[in-house]
């Protein structure tokens, strides 16, 4: 018998079947999946140029514009999460001379800012919480940015941004508005063309309830002839925005292979998509204001401190609250995963250490869930205490 050349083992993990536990996830993302997007994406696989998926594309796309409210012909899903989004937006839009103004009120504010420097593009970054119009037209006017970034609903601290005004303002300064709306879509109103958003983009696995790994993205008339006019290419072939644009049918172009998309992404994706259009966008944002507003009032029963103050500045979709005096965040969220099977979150970026998170998103979004998470924290506080203050 032949000598093996094998050298490394059948790992023993692969031989045993794969295990997955029921969570309720209420953190700030990945959300539960609903057994009809569950089944969406169970789907037998069809092959990426075959008409049915084009069709689905196509689904996609007008459930995109209805979730954005825009009439834009360049809309799509990225084959990527939100992460792969904010980079294909600035990828295409910023090339060698542009200037990228951030609105830092987060960790997202500070990944754009990160990615913009790493494709050698100049970073203007505005700090601070929850940003008014006013305070950037004195860095616009200083900095003649041409992209000026902001995120809609920041997931690290649970602030809403308002927009009103915003785009108005950026176009008055030759400047693009690009909008992160990955935490917010479809649990906070945002209306692509009325507030005059040039990109904007967003995640499956939040409000759609789709797993991760497709992400919806629309760009304005003033962004697409921006990419137009572009002296070079765009730094990366995959999120290359031409190629991307006529694999969708947005460029009135045949349809030409560019990658192997993620099928079966985009079957739940169409599916999470459907399941808002019937629920219908006015009605998916008065259910999480609703759900947010009662989790809020539970949680200032239990002595609990909200960390965004005003009302009209919070995330309906992520909510924060400090963390208690004279407790571990990490010690509270193992508890509620252990003992409830309930995940939420901690801080993320600047955030780390000083909040918890929870989130109530699409399907999850229920009065029963925030009866569910509260009874959870009030056994957590009367297990968890660290010391006696």
């Amino acid at each position: 018998m032949a000598t093996s050349l094998l050298r490394v083992p059948p790992p023993q993990g692969l031989l045993r079947p794969l295990a997955v536990p029921e969570r309720l996830l209420l953190g700030p993302g990945p959300s539960n999946v609903p057994p009809r997007i569950l089944a969406a994406g169970s789907q037998q696989l069809l092959g990426h140029m075959h008409p049915e998926v084009l069709q689905v594309m196509d689904e996609i796309k007008a459930g995109i514009q209805y979730a954005f409210q825009t009439q834009n012909r360049l809309t799509l899903a990225i084959s990527g999460t939100g992460h792969c989004a904010m980079e294909a937006a600035l990828l295409n839009l910023l090339e060698h001379g542009d200037t990228a103004l951030v609105a830092v009120n987060g960790i997202w504010g500070q990944r754009a800012a990160d990615i913009a420097r790493s494709v050698g593009q100049q970073v203007q970054a505005s700090p601070g919480g929850s940003h008014l119009p006013l305070c950037f037209t004195q860095g616009l006017g200083k900095h003649k940015p041409s992209v000026l970034f902001i995120t809609h609903g920041e997931s690290s601290s649970g602030v809403l941004q308002p927009l009103e005004g915003l785009g108005e303002l950026c176009h008055r300064h030759g400047c693009l508005l690009l909008v992160d709306a990955v935490a917010s879509l479809g649990g906070a109103p945002i209306f692509m063309d009325q507030q005059e958003i040039d990109v904007l983009y967003s995640g499956s696995q939040k409000v759609l309830n789709a797993p991760p790994g497709s992400a919806p993205i629309s760009f304005s008339e003033r962004a697409r002839e921006k990419m137009l006019r572009r002296k070079t290419k765009p730094t990366s072939f995959y999120l290359d925005m031409g190629w991307l644009a006529n694999y969708w049918g947005c460029d009135g172009e045949p349809r030409r292979y560019h990658h192997t998309a993620p099928i079966n992404s985009f079957f739940s994706l169409r599916e999470g998509l459907a399941m808002l259009v019937e629920l219908g966008l006015e009605s998916s944002w008065e259910r999480h204001r609703a759900n947010c507003a009662q989790l809020c009032q539970g949680l200032r029963n239990l002595g609990l401190e909200l960390f965004v103050k005003e009302e009209k500045a919070r995330l309906p979709t992520i909510t924060t609250l400090r963390v208690p005096e004279g407790y571990d965040w990490k010690e509270i969220t193992a508890f509620l995963m252990d003992k409830h099977a309930i995940e939420i979150a901690g801080g993320l970026g600047p955030s780390v250490g000083k909040v918890l998170r929870i989130g109530l998103m699409g399907c999850n979004s229920t009065s029963g869930n925030v009866d569910r998470v509260l009874r959870a924290l009030q056994d957590a506080l009367g297990h968890c205490r660290r010391s006696r203050l």
